[in-house]
């Protein structure tokens, strides 16, 4: 990140019109991921010219990057809200409706990590190798002892979190299956994917 965007010193103007591009630019990169986006997308979807936009960021690296690291850190919350004093059963089954709650609420922000995983994770290997998996870790610790303690049923913590990742982030990263082949109730799509999640994860936990 550059130039306007990096001033710390930004004026309200400044920081309206970087929110502006931010979310023109999430809205393009969610669409196309990042090597499908230009520049000149960005600006126009923002309603900015080209020069105006690079006001504000060197280029769309810079945006792409400033996007991630927020996302990020959204992304590590509900897992990082997976208590180890709380009943075992409860704490998973609340982190998978989390996690489903992100996907009806930041389906772009989804979609923007989906395509950059699809890609190689070229912008994010440090943070998922570095805090991602730092906290997964951890987290694994956690169920992985829940489990020895009998207080769950025998599971691979691991392979149980990318259960809940996958399962969850489908209906943001694939809306548009889900919403034909449900004839587009979108009202109720997130309503009864919560009921399924939650009794097929507890009957898969429950010891």
């Amino acid at each position: 990140m550059a130039r306007a965007a990096a001033s710390k010193s930004q004026t309200r103007i400044q920081r309206e019109k970087t929110e502006v591009i931010l979310t023109a630019a999430l809205d393009v990169f969610s669409a196309y991921g990042y090597r499908g986006s230009t520049i000149d997308q960005i600006a126009s979807r923002a309603g900015l010219s080209k020069p105006n936009l690079l006001y504000y960021f060197d280029g769309k690296h810079a945006i792409h990057k400033l996007l991630i690291e927020r996302l990020l850190v959204t992304w590590l919350t509900p897992l990082e809200h997976l208590g180890e004093e709380g009943d075992p059963l409860e704490e998973i089954i609340g982190y998978v409706v989390r996690k489903l709650e992100m996907a009806r609420d930041f389906p772009r922000e989804s979609r923007l990590f989906a395509n950059e995983i699809l890609q190689g994770a070229p912008n994010i290997t440090e943070q998922i190798s570095g805090p991602l998996k730092d906290l997964v870790d951890a987290k694994a610790n956690v169920i992985r002892n829940w489990s020895r303690a009998g207080l769950i049923a025998p599971v691979n913590p691991y392979h149980l979190i990318f259960s809940i990742w996958s399962a969850t982030q489908h209906y943001a990263d694939f809306d548009i299956q889900v919403s034909l082949i449900l004839d587009d109730k979108v009202a109720t799509n997130f309503e009864d994917a919560s009921k399924h999640l939650t009794e097929m994860f507890t009957r898969l936990l429950r010891p």
